[in-house]
């Protein structure tokens, strides 16, 4: 594969984020992976991990590259593993196939893991460069690390806005403020996260499928309902998916165990939680989610779902697409319910923003944080 004249090592990371995304929600529990192998200015050997128990990133595209390996270079985006899981460890693999320079994007963010390939590829003698690219490669394993830091998924809030701030009209109608290209998107982002979360509020209101509907297919996440009294109904489309495709609901010992027993008779998933304020314990669930390997959670829920999440400081990352519609009043639906924050200083900020647009629809994308006097 012809390459531009002397590219940088940007240039070959950027092409192993593109393979790494290939399998992005696919690989759980493991991140999503891409490797590149160059010899003497040209690409010899590509690779990506497809998904757990098979061939990491690297092995694949040693595999492709052969004998050419030898005294080539290699761009992966995640620190090669030094330890036997499923697979062998790939920095072995690497050491054996006569690499001699490893860019590496980030650091394997495991405690029990992190640096010790790094320092198994220097001890052979490979020269070893790190943070390449590493923002870009941080943010495609967040939801890995903050699952095996600290055993929940990685939350990201998603809704669609008017102009004027609200999510829905005050008959609570919001099909559809965004437009059909941001709709793609959210779509093509499903295919992506392992579970899409909603509130009992929006079960009633919408009735949801919350499914992957794309041109191509798609895969579809596990679907969260958050319902503290059970009021799913029990002819709801999430219910009647629940046979061939997993629908949870977590709700408390206020259910009622019949109800229980009938929708566990057809194929829903029922958790039954502690309560915290009168609400499922969110903390508790997303625990629940973690043991269940979920690392990327996107929460498609309501006002009350949003402000409780928020509140708690449980959302990671925030997905705003912004319409050029205006309703016109102060009695529509706002995206959060409950007490905000009263002064600036204790406002949520969005870092590391990006900024992208669908149509005429803007989408607002950035980590959540605290606001800090600082």
């Amino acid at each position: 594969m012809a390459n531009p004249e002397s590219p940088s090592p940007d240039y070959y990371m950027t092409r192993a984020l593109i393979l790494a995304r290939t399998a992005e929600g696919r690989t759980r529990p493991n991140p999503a992976v891409g490797a590149v192998i160059v010899c003497s200015g040209m690409i010899v050997g590509e690779g990506f991990h497809r998904r757990a128990g098979e061939p990491h990133a690297e092995i694949n595209a040693l595999r492709q590259a052969g004998v050419q390996a030898q005294d080539g270079e290699l761009y992966v985006t995640l620190e090669p593993c030094s330890h036997h899981g499923r697979t062998g460890p790939c920095a072995e693999a690497i050491v054996a196939a006569g690499i001699r320079k490893v860019f590496i994007g980030t650091r394997d963010p495991n405690p029990r893991v992190c640096g010790r390939g790094i320092s198994l590829l220097a001890d052979n003698g490979v020269e070893v460069v790190t943070g390449v690219l590493e923002e870009e490669c941080r943010h495609l394993i967040a939801p890995f690390a903050k699952h095996v830091l600290t055993g929940t998924p990685l939350v990201t809030l998603k809704s669609a806005i008017t102009l004027d701030g609200f999510c829905a009209t005050s008959s609570g109608e919001s099909q559809w403020i965004s437009n059909e290209q941001s709709r793609l998107y959210v779509h093509q982002t499903r295919d992506k996260v392992d579970a899409v979360m909603v509130g009992i509020g929006t079960v009633l209101t919408d009735n949801p499928r919350l499914t992957t509907r794309l041109p191509e297919g798609g895969r579809n996440p596990i679907r969260v309902v958050v319902d503290t009294f059970l009021r799913i109904p029990e002819d709801s489309a999430l219910v009647a998916l629940s046979a061939d495709e997993g629908t949870l609901v977590a709700t408390t010992n206020a259910a009622d165990p019949n109800k229980i027993c009938r929708l566990q008779a057809v194929g829903v998933r029922v958790l039954v939680l502690p309560q915290k304020n009168g609400h499922v314990d969110l903390n508790a669930l997303l625990l629940e989610l973690g043991k269940m390997d979920i690392q990327h959670l996107f929460l498609e829920g309501g006002a009350i779902l949003n402000g409780t999440l928020l509140r708690e400081g449980l959302v990671d990352r925030a997905m705003i697409f912004v319409a050029p519609v205006l309703l016109g009043g102060d009695d529509g639906r706002g995206l959060f319910a409950g007490q905000g924050a009263t002064r600036l200083v204790d406002a949520w900020r969005l870092k590391h923003v990006r900024v992208r647009s669908f149509g005429d629809d803007v989408l607002l994308e950035g980590e959540v944080y605290p606001c800090s006097p600082d």
